[in-house]
Order: structure tokens, then C-alpha cells, then sequence
């Protein structure tokens, strides 16, 4: 199988595996156990710990260990939110392109707990002016939340510049970084937010991990309830294992994003995959160009094509790529994303997102264009 899906989740390097294995084949424990079993696998996390607090250039007390993305969003939106509200402060900020861990996350708090909510547009390229953003910030404004770079079309939002607006006003400033963390550099500092989060399984560790760093001095409610872990912000039994494989896949995800030959040779190989496409399908659009992306994601639509036809072929062809999410499997709607951008709802249903990763090569690119030339004339032949 050729992977072009790589924004939906990785494959699991060898020393976050390693990593994993080392503690799941030693002695049962709990890290809150006080025995020497349980003690193991404390050492283990808070090993962990030090080592993403060094990566961020944060402190160990900011991170805040978690089982994913969405969780990090959720613990974030609704945790800040809640915690900071007050009879005049209640209005909260996101953008149209979002994630549904952050999109739904907002509206429910609009939707169930009384908060006023806005969210801003994007142009045609799937990026928010920044003077447009600025207006949305009210004397009310308790929180923003807007995702460095998106997960269906690669977009990079201008983060640095967003966040002195919110800065400036008082407002928290949350920053959705599960696609971009390893891929492009996410340092806090640099970003000027408040908080950040990231899943393990975007950046070659394993599922069922993810962090959210919380700046210092930034109080939070908890989502959950039922313990005391991760300093009272997050209940529940740490998965001590799947944190070890976070934190080592990270020392070398970051060390990558820090490397601009990484993302130039993913990027040659995406512009490879690019014109081979347009060169079988003159009228295909490639959706948020002239918009900084993510080096890794190419998203494509092809008019007068049903798009999940085309993936359904691909696969059939053994290349894996996707629509859009993989959290919206089973959606008969057309992405968000793109409607948000401007994209005709029927050209929207027409398209496919290719997601490069590590170990792509100019090999797999060449094959997975043969496999489209032939899944796509069967369709073009029917416009």
C-alpha cells in the first residue's frame, strides 16, 4: 500500500515503538502506585514530560498529557473558556475552517452554556486576514481558538501575527497544532499563545497520546472529573506507554521541522505529484494555492468527479488518500473546510486530499500517478 494519508495518522517509528515495548513487556503497574512496578512507569512519565517540556522550551509543569488531539482541543476550549468567563466576559472566537474538535467544541459552548460566539471567514486561499480578526475581538473576549495549519488543506495561519492582537486585548489565545507539530516549528514562545495542543499519532508515535501545554500561570477547569493526575487538570490513569512513544517520537519529529531540507524534499516531491496530476486532468483545481501550506499536503479537486468513487479506486489500486478528515468517515457532506473558502458544494464532493510523509519517495509518487491516470479516465470519460 502507498500511503498518501499521512495527515490522518502515521506509521509508528522504531524508537517510539522501542519506547512503547520497553515498558508494555515490563512489570504491571500503575504510575500512581507507590510500589516499585508503579514507580517504573512514574519515572517513565515524568521522563516524558522533561523531555517534551525541553522540546517546547516550556516548563514540565505546562504539559498536560492527554489521549489525543481532540482531547487537548476539548480540554483547552471548554476548560479555558468555563474557567475565565464572567457576566461581561463571555464571547469567544474561532474560525470557520476548524477542526470539529474546536469547531463543535465552541458551538456547544454558544449552543448550551450561554457564550457568544463568532466565527471569522477565510478568502478564497483559506486565510484569515488579520484585520478582519482583529475586529471580532470584543471588550468581551475571553478566548480564541484558531489552528496553525489546517488539516485538510495544509493552510498556515499567520499565528504570530493573531496572537499579539489577542495579546494586546487581554484575550487567551489557544492554538490547534495537532498537524502542524513536527512538521513546521511550533515553539510556544515564538507562536505568542497561551496554549497549544498536539496528538502523538500525527508525528509517528503511537495512538492513544497527546499533550496540551498550558502556559504558565494560566488556570484551567478540568473536563473530566474522578482524580487527581497531571496536577488536577486532567483525571485518569496516564498511559504510560504511549507517552514514552510520544516523547521519543517527538525528539525527532521537532529535530525535522527544525530542518529545512525535510520539508523541501516533501515539497518537491508534492509539486512532482501536482503536475503529474494536472498533466492527466488539465481541469483539476488545486485548492488554497498561493496560500503558505504544509510542505506534505496536496489538495486536489477534480470537476465532474465523484470524489469518494476516486478514493474507492485508489484503494482498489492500493494507494490510501483521503477526502478531507478522517474524523468525519461516513459524512455525506461535503467539507467544511472548502465551503468555508468559497468551493462550490459539488466541486467540494469532488475532491482528494494526498498527505506525504517520511518515507515517501519519488517511487511511490510516480506509482500512485499511474493508479490515478487509470481510476481517473474512467471518470473523466463520463463528464
Amino acid at each position: 500500500m502507498i500511503n498518501l494519508d499521512h495527515n490522518a495518522t502515521t506509521p509508528l517509528c522504531d524508537r517510539a515503538r522501542e519506547a512503547v515495548m520497553s515498558l508494555m513487556e515490563g512489570p504491571v503497574g500503575n504510575p500512581s502506585s507507590v510500589h516499585a512496578s508503579g514507580r517504573r512507569l512514574r519515572a517513565a512519565v515524568d521522563s516524558a514530560r522533561d523531555c517534551m517540556a525541553s522540546l517546547l522550551g516550556a516548563k514540565p509543569h505546562e504539559i498536560i498529557f492527554t489521549s489525543g488531539g481532540t482531547e487537548s482541543c476539548n480540554l483547552a476550549v471548554l476548560g479555558l473558556a468555563r474557567k475565565h468567563r464572567s457576566p461581561d466576559r463571555n464571547h469567544i472566537v474561532t474560525a470557520a475552517t476548524e477542526h470539529h474538535a474546536v469547531l463543535h467544541a465552541m458551538r456547544w459552548l454558544a449552543e448550551r452554556e450561554g457564550f457568544r460566539l463568532s466565527e471569522v471567514g477565510v478568502d478564497s486561499r483559506g486565510m484569515i486576514d488579520p484585520a478582519e480578526f482583529a475586529s471580532m475581538l470584543l471588550p468581551g473576549t475571553v478566548l480564541v481558538s484558531i489552528m496553525v495549519a489546517n488539516n485538510e488543506t495544509g493552510v498556515i495561519q499567520p499565528i504570530a501575527e493573531l496572537s499579539r492582537l489577542c495579546r494586546e486585548r487581554g484575550v487567551l489565545f489557544h492554538v490547534d497544532a495537532v498537524q502542524a507539530f513536527g512538521k513546521m516549528p511550533c515553539l510556544p514562545a515564538d507562536l505568542g499563545v497561551d496554549a497549544l495542543s498536539a496528538a502523538s499519532h500525527k508525528f509517528y508515535g503511537p495512538h492513544g497520546a497527546g499533550f496540551l501545554w498550558l502556559r504558565s500561570g494560566v488556570s484551567i477547569d478540568p473536563i473530566q472529573h474522578g482524580g487527581y493526575h497531571e496536577n488536577t487538570r486532567r483525571p485518569g490513569t496516564e498511559n504510560a506507554a504511549a507517552i514514552a512513544g510520544m516523547a521519543a517520537a517527538a525528539e525527532i519529529a521537532v529535530a525535522e521541522a527544525a530542518n529545512p531540507d525535510v520539508a523541501l524534499r516533501i515539497a518537491r516531491l508534492r509539486e512532482y505529484l501536482w503536475e503529474g496530476i494536472l498533466g492527466m486532468d488539465s481541469q483539476a483545481v488545486r485548492n488554497a494555492a498561493g496560500a503558505p501550506v504544509l510542505s506534505n499536503t496536496l489538495n486536489v479537486s477534480f470537476p465532474g468527479c465523484d470524489g469518494e468513487t476516486l478514493l474507492m479506486g485508489l484503494d482498489l489500486e492500493g494507494v490510501a488518500a483521503s477526502s478531507g478528515s478522517a474524523c468525519m468517515v461516513g459524512s455525506i457532506q461535503a467539507s467544511h473546510v472548502l465551503t468555508s473558502m468559497g468551493v462550490d458544494e459539488k466541486l467540494a464532493r469532488s475532491t482528494v486530499r494526498f498527505s506525504l510523509g517520511r518515507g515517501t519517495d519519488e517511487s511511490e509518487i510516480a506509482l500512485a500517478l499511474l493508479a490515478l491516470s487509470r481510476v481517473l479516465a474512467r471518470q473523466i470519460r463520463g463528464r
